[in-house]
């Protein structure tokens, strides 16, 4: 199979990831990416300089005051909310979740219905079931187990007047399939319900549009997109300001994002993510974009997304030769109908066996259910211990790929 060179400089691109200097080549990438140095020198220099309490009347307070809103207002760009104030940040995409669930959870009636995805990571199931206490009803909008899709003809059967919410994964991180999200939203919202939509698989591999989303809510975890252990979640402007304050009693409803941000933002982790933004714009710079910053972050994208895929494609026609394989997912990444995230199942093996064969080659990998249990009983993998799944990110190389397939060819036939 020949593959045309790579747009992006992969030299450049990975001296950026001090991570990557080691010996092993770093496959788990949907479970959390390698973090920029430019990310890691941003939080240091927060801490070391900015380390005080906002909202005083003294310069440095000041200081940090700002630099945390330029914060907050470099990942609105990020990710095209309309105003920064939409923008909520948090420990994770968990919390944010249980967060907004928990403010939802305040107006719901008995016999409101909810249906979320049996595709899920947990992340955007569990809040959403708790729901079940102030008497929703929670449907399920399973897979289709022979085509590996979620059916929009299933999800307009479940739509009625008594749905509220439909919440859904923008890619799986076990299929690695990319959802019609927008089309979805159009469906929910005719029905008069939102939509909510984790974006934690999707975010590190396309240019995130909230707003061509057509979501209520989207969320994703910066710590898959080269940042922090840190997360967002935009919220649309009037469901937010209609949500209750989760924060002290003196915190009223209109005052956004602080209502669901309990304790507050973490600064420094918040000032760290502005590297990311800076970085996709130098990548784009450098490949020849102009204009916009988020232009040069979408010719960013536009080269990741080419060298993915052939990454992606060149791992997918090797296991393709194996019969032994099962891939869990589309079997190609041709068309833009899926992520890097390639999850496969080996005939009369444990999925841990082949992960721990390839660990004493440094070769990071990872198997189980990857908190997508509920997809994983549905097809009824549990008893080989979930999949094995190999994630990409663009810093990743061809000789990598070659290296996973070489030590993976020592144990399946």
């Amino acid at each position: 199979m020949s593959h045309a060179p790579s747009p992006l400089n992969l030299s450049h691109v990975r001296a950026e990831f001090p991570a990557l200097q080691q010996d092993c080549v770093f496959l788990d990438n949907a479970g959390g990416s390698q973090v920029l140095r430019r990310v890691a020198d941003r939080v240091r220099d927060y801490l070391l300089t900015s380390s005080v309490q906002l909202g005083a009347s003294y310069a440095q307070s000041q200081d940090a005051g700002a630099r945390v809103l330029a914060a907050r207002r470099s990942v609105a760009q990020l990710i095209n909310a309309p105003m920064d104030d939409e923008v909520v940040m948090g420990g994770a995409t968990t919390s944010l979740m249980f967060n907004l669930t928990c403010a939802i959870a305040r107006g719901i009636q008995p016999g409101d219905e909810v249906i979320v995805t049996n595709t899920d990571h947990e992340a955007n199931i569990g809040g959403w079931m708790r729901l079940k206490a102030a008497g929703a009803v929670v449907r399920i909008w399973e897979l289709n187990p022979q085509t590996l899709e979620l059916e929009l003809s299933d999800l307009a059967a479940m739509l009625t007047d008594k749905v509220k919410w439909v919440a859904m994964t923008h890619a799986s991180n076990i299929l690695g399939t990319i959802n019609p999200v927008a089309q979805v939203a159009q469906m929910v919202h005719a029905a008069g319900a939102r939509l909510c939509v984790d974006a934690v698989a999707y975010a590190p591999h396309r240019l995130v549009d909230v707003q061509a989303s057509g979501a209520d809510v989207y969320v994703f975890s910066f710590y898959k997109v080269f940042g922090p252990h840190y997360a967002v979640m935009w919220i649309q402007r009037d469901l937010l300001l209609s949500l209750p304050s989760l924060n002290h009693y003196f915190i009223g409803p209109e005052v956004i994002p602080y209502k669901l941000q309990p304790g507050n933002v973490n600064y420094e982790l918040s000032y760290g993510c502005i590297g990311i933004s800076e970085y996709l714009e130098d990548v784009g710079t450098k490949l020849g974009a102009t204009g916009t910053p988020r232009q040069r972050m979408q010719c960013a994208f536009d080269a990741f997304e080419r060298h993915e895929d052939d990454l992606a494609e060149r791992l997918l026609s090797y296991l393709h030769t194996k019969k032994s394989v099962r891939i869990i997912g589309k079997g190609s990444s041709l068309g833009g109908g899926r992520m890097p995230t390639i999850s496969f199942v080996v005939a009369q093996r444990m999925s841990e066996d082949i992960v721990r064969h390839m660990d004493q080659f440094g070769i990071c990998i990872r198997f189980g259910d990857f908190y997508a249990i509920r997809l994983i009983e549905q097809l009824g993998l549990q008893a080989q211990g979930g999949v094995v799944r190999v994630s990409m990110a663009h810093y990743n190389t061809v000789d990598e790929i070659d290296r996973l397939i070489r030590h993976l060819d020592e144990v399946m036939a």
